[in-house]
């Protein structure tokens, strides 16, 4: 028997950070290495080296590249980190876009922060920055989906597709013929722009995210929604502004906004996309045709509706556009990026209509609109929210209970152990009563920094 020892280091007890690393006696994984967003006492986590030796890492496997999935791999490198790091192509493509906006965004804030004092660090410093990005690149490696990589004479891996972005997957990992596998974040059975997820066959441990594990997805008319707010955008001469991820979800929007708009579904009112990231990802599409449901003709034609905003003096343009319009820009939970600054000059207008559509995580700009914020404080400063908030739950990217337990639905032996991970305390808990009572599953709700001893 062989013992395989599984540190939790994110996404436990809650939705981001993920990070959990295997010691074997071959050896070293790390699935996933994202960075803490949201409340400030999770962010700080992200300050603090791990608990573990950075240096006997062999092999960080991602499962797809979002931030709270790879935000953490520069500081990892500073930790020790000489391994390598592996993951679908498009996936590391999604990675570097991600990791190198952060970085700017990360060197910005710093300096924005020392420039007008609103940090209580002197000076402030940023989490990482674009070299330090850039550094991370020379250690990727990318892999094909459903084929096997060994890693060491008994231990390897394989990454099988599962919707939620492009490149996204699930990865199983054999040890010592248990199979273990993660499932990184489910993507939905009906989604405008991918193919449903695959599903694992057997699973003797499984990792299982739980985003909407309390919830089911609203049946919601988006077209009935977005008519109205775009009805009501022109008829106020306002401003609809629509934070969102740059990957996947920009990309959601667009193409439902262009299928709307050719089915004359909406009116041609000028719709801006403001994402440096998201036009970036844009080009992923265009490169990777066999991840996605989009051809590419469609994909040009598309294109062709939007103006794609590069330049920052182009954001003060748009500003300053007196015409109706709806303007989409990063970032999705309104933690960063292009958006804040749009909010800092229409949030106190009641004819600007903000609409949300994703998942908001707690601690967040994006999750205090939501609960009814009368303020929001940006850059120090505080600013009155006169704008309407709507949510669109139904163009989440995370599947929900339902599908969750549909990806389940294929596992054909009972998993010796099931740990319930990326969820804030409530989906965690009524997911896992779900699978109890469903499927008779043990199911353990992990904490932060918890290990467990595994014999394989």
């Amino acid at each position: 028997m062989k013992k395989v020892k599984i540190h939790f280091l994110g996404a436990s007890g809650t939705v981001t950070g993920s990070k959990f690393y295997l010691e074997t006696p071959e050896v070293n994984v790390m699935v996933d290495c994202g960075m803490f967003q949201g409340l400030k006492e999770l962010r700080e986590i992200n300050w603090k080296p791990l608990p573990i030796d950075v240096s006997k890492i062999d092999f960080v496997l991602l499962t797809h590249g979002h931030l709270d999935h790879t935000g953490y791999l520069p500081r990892l490198l500073k930790e020790g980190f000489k391994g390598k790091i592996l993951g679908t192509a498009p996936t590391l493509d999604i990675a570097q876009i991600i990791l190198m906006d952060s970085g700017k965004i990360q060197e910005e804030q710093a300096q924005s922060a020392n420039e007008d004092g609103y940090s209580k660090h002197s000076p402030a410093l940023p989490f990482y920055t674009v070299k330090d990005a850039e550094r991370t690149f020379t250690y990727f490696q990318s892999c094909e989906k459903e084929q096997w990589i060994s890693l060491s004479q008994n231990v390897r891996a394989r990454f099988q597709y599962n919707g939620h972005i492009i490149g996204a997957t699930y990865i199983e990992l054999e040890i010592w013929e248990k199979v273990f596998v993660f499932s990184g974040d489910v993507g939905r059975t009906a989604d405008i722009l991918l193919s449903p997820p695959e599903r694992p066959k057997w699973a003797d441990y499984l990792f299982l995210e739980s985003t909407y594990g309390n919830k089911l997805h609203p049946e919601e008319d988006i077209t009935a929604i977005l008519s109205s707010l775009i009805k009501q955008t022109i008829q106020e001469r306002g401003n609809l502004i629509i934070p969102s991820f740059a990957v996947e979800r920009l990309q959601s929007l667009m193409y439902t906004l262009w299928v709307l708009f050719k089915k004359n579904k909406i009116p041609n009112i000028p719709i801006f996309v403001d994402s440096p990231m998201g036009n970036n990802v844009l080009s992923v599409f265009e490169r990777f045709p066999a991840w996605h449901n989009v051809t590419i003709a469609d994909y040009r034609a598309m294109m062709h509706h939007f103006n794609i905003i590069s330049s920052y003096a182009d954001t003060w343009k748009t500003i300053d556009d007196p015409r109706p319009k709806i303007i989409i820009a990063g970032s999705g939970m309104v933690t960063g990026g292009r958006v804040l600054t749009y909010l800092q000059q229409m949030l106190d207008r009641t004819t600007t209509q903000i609409l949300l559509v994703g998942f908001q995580a707690e601690g967040t700009r994006g999750r205090q609109l939501l609960d009814g914020a009368h303020e929001l404080k940006i850059f120090g400063k505080y600013y009155p929210v006169k704008a309407k908030i709507h949510f669109l739950e139904s163009l989440s990217a995370h599947a929900d209970q339902n599908e969750l337990l549909h990806w389940t639905d294929t596992i054909e032996n009972v998993p010796e152990k099931v740990f319930l991970i990326h969820g804030e305390p409530n989906a965690l808990d009524a997911l896992r009563v779900k699978l109890k009572d469903t499927k008779g599953w043990n199911c353990h709700v992990p904490k932060q920094y918890e290990t467990a001893e595994i014999m394989c």
